[in-house]
């Protein structure tokens, strides 16, 4: 598991890459870019037939650094960090704390990427990678750089298991403003590995950190409850303390808001009735008479001729 921590004291479940998958995604998007490679080449050499030989040399070597340096260079920074690859063998490029990656760090990975790689046929980065804790090559060393494994197979993601339900809301007055990032990295890992320890190793550990954590907030720690278990119980009331936050700052006025139905209480006296209101009575509508039909001609007994 990777070390990588956010500025929340968050542990990124993130697993970095190794040899094996790394070679698999480079050997993928070389693939794929010399095929590319060649078929510039093709058409460069068709359509500069008529050149001379200089002018020839010069497009061959802008199609190389184009194609083979730019182009790998181009992708990890529009995708951030995932090539065609990596997409393939479920890797990203991502920073050393876990953020997405810039073109100053695909830039770095793309330059050392042809001594490492292209020129030494990959001998270079595989040797720097065996070396490295995390798999790294030079040019993840340079730029700062790590590429971790997005998809993680189900049953190895580790959780926080939560607290006794008696302890629920148990520390809502607790302050945890004075605790390090370093003390919750170290209570996070312990919890999510408490189970593969030794009981007394672990209940040892677990008083350790719970002294620790009964120091920074000043409040010590209550002797009826189990140091794993308040350890869980901090760590669950500081989640639902970001969680509150965080939906506070999205949260909308109420006002102009219509109100939700509230469904009636048992044995609560009932709503007032509205107060009846005087019906409106509206004049009867005038009658419509047809419009009168035109006057017949009188006769005057004059019959046309046949």
């Amino acid at each position: 598991m990777s070390e990588l921590v956010t500025g929340e004291a968050v542990a990124l479940e993130l697993r970095p890459a190794r040899l094996p998958s790394r070679a698999l995604a480079v050997l993928l998007d070389l693939i794929v870019t010399f095929t590319v490679y060649i078929g510039v080449s093709i058409g460069l050499a068709a359509a500069t037939a008529s050149l001379d030989d200089a002018a020839q040399i010069a497009l061959t070597i802008a199609a190389f650094l184009l194609v083979l340096v730019g182009a790998p260079i181009a992708v990890e920074t529009l995708s951030h960090g995932r090539s065609l690859g990596k997409m393939a063998c479920g890797l990203r490029v991502v920073r050393d704390d876990g953020g997405p990656i810039r073109f100053r760090h695909a830039l770095v990975r793309g330059a050392l990427g042809v001594v490492e790689i292209l020129m030494t046929f990959g001998v270079v980065a595989c040797i720097a990678s065996l070396v490295s804790a995390r798999g790294r090559r030079l040019g993840d060393v340079f730029a700062g750089t790590l590429v971790v494994r997005e998809r993680v197979p189900v049953g190895q993601t580790r959780f926080v298991p939560p607290p006794p339900p008696w302890l629920a809301g148990r520390f809502t007055e607790l302050d945890l403003s004075a605790v390090p990032d370093a003390l919750w990295l170290a209570v996070r890992q312990y919890l999510t590995r408490m189970q593969q320890l030794d009981p007394q190793v672990s209940w040892a550990m677990a008083a350790q950190l719970a002294g620790d954590l009964a120091t920074r907030t000043g409040t010590p720690a209550p002797t009826d409850i189990p140091p794993a278990a308040y350890l869980a119980a901090v760590v669950q009331e500081r989640q639902a303390r970001e969680a509150r936050r965080a939906f506070a700052d999205h949260a909308s006025p109420s006002a102009g808001v219509p109100r939700a139905y509230a469904p009636p209480v048992p044995g609560a006296p009932p709503a007032p009735a509205p107060m009846p209101t005087a019906p409106v009575t509206r004049p009867p509508a005038a009658p419509v008479t047809p419009p009168p039909a035109a006057a017949e001609r009188p006769a005057t007994g004059f019959v046309p001729p046949a």
